[in-house]
C-alpha cells in the first residue's frame, strides 16, 4: 500500500524530533537532502537566518540546540502531495516559545524548512479565552473608568514613565509594529512628524492608489472589510490607519520630530531628543526602532546646469498632484512606479509630458500580476482554498531567496507570453523593457533593489499611444528652460520632476544618530544577489531588516504593507523577550559589507 502524505511527514518528524532531543546533529542531517534550506525566523537563531546545505545547518544546530531545546514536532493539519513530494504545516516547541513551521520533503528528505517563533511561553498575548475581563465587578468608591485610566497612562508615558521602545516613524510600519507591541504589553511610543496618523499617505499626489491588491495589504489583527476595494485610494488608507491607531489604543505622538538620538552606555538606554508639538521632550527607551518606510532620503541626481533652471523642479515625493497644467510642459526623469503615476497625473491635468527613461524597466500589468503572481496566495480564490493571509505570508517566506528566482521565472515567462501584444506595443513606442537580469520579474527586483519596475494601472497605454512622450538615455545637462539629453535632444520644460528613487534607510541614522552608527549598521535592503543595485557577497536575508543589527538595541522596520504586517510579529517577539530579560543569544549576525 502506498505511503500517505501524513505517514511520510509523521515518520520524518518523529526521527527529527528524536535527533534534536538527543542533540544528535549527524542523525538530524541524515534527514536533509544534499540540496536543502532551513530558514529560521527567531525560533532557533534569535535572528532571521537562512541556512543553505547540511554544513550550514550543522553549524547552526551545534550552536543552538542546547539553548533552544526543540521538541514536540507534530502535524498541524493534514499534509499534501505524495510520497515523492510532500508538504506540511507543523507545530513545534522550544524551551521559550511555541513555533510554527512549513516543511517540504523530496523523496522523504527535507528540501525546505521554515521555522518561526509564534509566541513566548508565559508571555502570550491576552486573547481568546485569556482575554482581560475589562472591569472589576465590585462597586467601590472612586474607581476609575477605562477612559480615565487610559488618559492617565498616556499623560505619564514619556514623562514620569519611560517607554521600553520608541518607534521613529508613524506610517504603516510603525503603526503595525506598535499594535504588536501593545498586545504583548511592551510600553511603546510611536513618534510621527505629521499632524495625524495616515498623513504620510494623505500628503501624496491626489490620484495615488495602492498598486497591491487588498488581500496582500491587511494590517495585523484587523483585516479590511470584505467590501473594501481591491485597490484603495491613498486617503482611504490614511483614514484606515488613523482609526486603526485609535482602536488599537496606540501611544501615538503626532506633530513630533526626532532631532537626535544617542546610546548612553552607562545606563544602557537611548537618549532620544524630540520636539512634540513645539515642546522639547527627552525620551529614554531601552530599544529604538527606525520605521521610516522602505527607503531613505529622496535621491536627486546632480546634473550640470540644474541651478539655472527657471521654473519648478522637485523630487517625486513632493509632487502634489492635480492642479491646472494646461499649456505647460513637464519632464519626468525616471521610469518606475512613481514616474508612471506622476506622468499620468500630469497628462490628466493638461500637461505636455515627457518621460525620461535612463535604464530599462520591468512592467507587469496589474491584472496579470494578480492572476499569475499573487492569485494563489492573495485573492478571493486563495481564501476559498483555505489559504489565509497568515498562511500566504508563511508560504511566500517558505521559499528562501536562493531558490525564489527559479520559482518566479516561469511566472513571468507566462506573463510575457500572455501579454505579448502589450509588450510589443510598448517596445514599438521605444520603451526599454526587462524582466530582471534573470527573468525573475517584479518581486525579485523589489527584494534585491526596491526599484526598477512599474505595476501597470493605465499609464503604459499613454506611452503606447504617444500621449506621454518618451526620451531614452542619459541626461546631459539642464538649461534655463530645458532638459538636454546626452544625445543633444532638447526637452522643453516648465517643470522637472525627479522620480529618481531613494537612498538606503541607514541614511536616516547618519543624521539622527551619527555617521559612525549608520556605517556600523550598514546598507539596508537587498540580500547580496550581485545584481544591479544589490552588490554581493551573498547574504541570504534582507540586510538589517526586522532583526538584530550590528548596533545593539537599534532596529530597522519597514517594507510594503505585506512585509510590515508579517515581519512585525518577529520583531515584536524579539523586543518582548529582551524586555522580560529572557536569554536571546543571536546566531551569526550579518556582517556589515556595505556602508551608506
Amino acid at each position: 500500500m502506498p505511503e500517505t502524505p501524513n505517514g511520510v511527514i509523521e515518520a520524518w518528524l518523529a526521527q527529527f524530533d528524536e535527533a534534536l532531543r538527543s542533540h544528535n546533529t549527524d542523525k538530524a542531517l541524515e534527514l536533509f537532502d544534499d540540496e536543502s534550506y532551513w530558514r529560521d525566523f527567531v525560533s532557533f537563531t534569535w535572528n532571521l537566518k537562512t541556512l543553505e546545505g547540511k554544513e550550514d545547518i550543522r553549524r547552526m544546530l551545534d550552536a543552538t540546540l542546547a539553548d533552544v531545546q526543540p521538541s514536540n514536532w507534530i502535524l498541524a493539519e493534514d499534509a499534501t502531495g505524495d510520497a515523492a513530494n510532500t508538504e506540511a504545516w507543523v507545530n513545534f516547541e522550544t524551551a521559550q516559545a511555541g513555533g510554527y513551521a512549513h516543511l517540504r520533503l523530496r523523496n522523504g528528505k527535507c528540501w525546505t524548512l521554515l521555522t518561526t517563533m509564534q509566541e513566548l511561553k508565559g508571555f502570550e498575548e491576552k486573547k481568546g479565552v485569556n482575554r482581560e475581563k475589562g472591569v472589576a465587578h465590585e462597586i467601590t468608591k472612586g474607581r476609575k473608568s477605562w477612559l480615565e485610566l487610559k488618559e492617565e497612562q498616556e499623560a505619564r508615558l514619556g514623562y514620569e514613565d519611560q517607554p521600553y521602545t520608541v518607534i521613529i516613524g508613524g506610517g504603516q510600519g510603525g503603526i503595525g509594529l506598535g499594535a504588536r507591541l501593545r498586545r504583548l504589553g511592551v510600553p511603546t511610543i510611536i513618534i510621527e512628524k505629521n499632524d495625524r496618523p495616515g498623513d504620510s499617505w494623505r500628503n501624496r499626489y491626489k490620484s495615488l492608489h495602492l498598486h497591491d491588491p487588498v488581500w496582500y495589504d491587511h494590517l495585523p489583527y484587523i483585516k479590511f472589510p470584505d467590501d473594501w476595494p481591491v485597490f484603495a485610494a491613498k486617503d482611504k488608507i490614511g483614514d484606515w490607519l488613523e482609526n486603526y491607531t485609535r482602536i488599537m489604543e496606540l501611544n501615538y505622538w503626532s506633530k513630533t520630530e526626532c532631532t537626535n538620538a544617542r546610546f548612553d552606555e552607562s545606563s544602557q538606554e537611548w537618549v532620544v531628543e524630540v520636539v512634540r508639538d513645539g515642546e522639547p521632550v527627552t525620551l529614554r527607551p531601552k530599544q529604538l526602532v527606525f520605521a521610516l518606510g522602505v527607503s531613505g532620503y529622496p535621491s536627486v541626481p546632480t546634473f550640470d546646469g540644474a541651478e539655472s533652471f527657471l521654473d519648478e523642479q522637485y523630487h517625486s515625493s513632493k509632487h502634489p498632484g492635480g492642479g491646472d497644467w494646461t499649456g505647460k510642459k513637464a519632464v519626468v526623469i525616471g521610469s518606475n512606479n512613481s514616474a508612471h503615476d506622476i506622468c499620468a497625473d500630469l497628462w490628466e491635468h493638461g500637461a505636455d509630458v515627457t518621460m525620461v527613461q535612463r535604464s530599462s524597466t520591468h512592467i507587469a500589468r496589474s491584472e496579470s500580476l494578480m492572476d499569475l503572481a499573487l492569485g494563489g496566495l492573495y485573492s478571493e480564490q486563495a481564501l476559498a482554498n483555505g489559504v489565509t493571509t497568515e498562511k500566504a505570508d508563511l508560504l511566500f517566506a517558505s521559499l528562501p531567496y536562493r531558490i525564489l528566482p527559479a520559482a518566479q521565472i516561469p511566472v513571468y515567462a507566462e506573463m510575457a507570453e500572455r501579454d505579448a501584444e502589450f509588450y510589443s506595443q510598448l517596445e514599438a513606442a521605444g520603451f526599454d523593457l526587462d524582466f530582471g537580469v534573470d527573468g525573475s520579474g517584479l518581486f525579485l527586483k523589489y527584494l534585491r533593489r526596491g526599484s526598477g519596475y512599474y505595476i501597470d494601472v493605465g499609464a503604459s497605454q499613454l506611452i503606447i499611444d504617444g500621449r506621454v512622450k518618451l526620451a531614452n538615455g542619459e541626461v546631459g545637462k539642464i538649461t534655463g528652460n530645458a532638459v538636454v539629453m546626452a544625445n543633444g535632444a532638447e526637452l522643453e520644460a516648465d517643470a522637472i520632476i525627479y522620480a529618481t528613487g531613494y537612498g538606503s534607510m541607514n541614511g536616516w541614522l547618519a543624521d539622527l544618530v551619527s555617521p559612525e552608527v549608520a556605517d556600523a549598521v550598514g546598507k539596508c535592503w537587498g540580500f547580496g544577489s550581485d545584481t544591479p543595485k544589490d552588490p554581493g557577497p551573498w547574504e541570504g536575508e534582507l540586510r538589517n531588516m526586522w532583526k538584530p543589527t550590528n548596533v545593539d538595541n537599534l532596529w530597522i522596520h519597514g517594507g510594503n504593507l505585506h512585509q510590515s504586517r508579517h515581519y512585525s510579529n518577529y520583531l515584536a517577539l524579539q523586543l518582548k523577550a529582551r524586555m522580560e530579560g529572557l536569554p536571546t543569544p543571536v546566531f551569526e549576525r550579518q556582517p556589515t559589507h556595505h556602508a551608506r
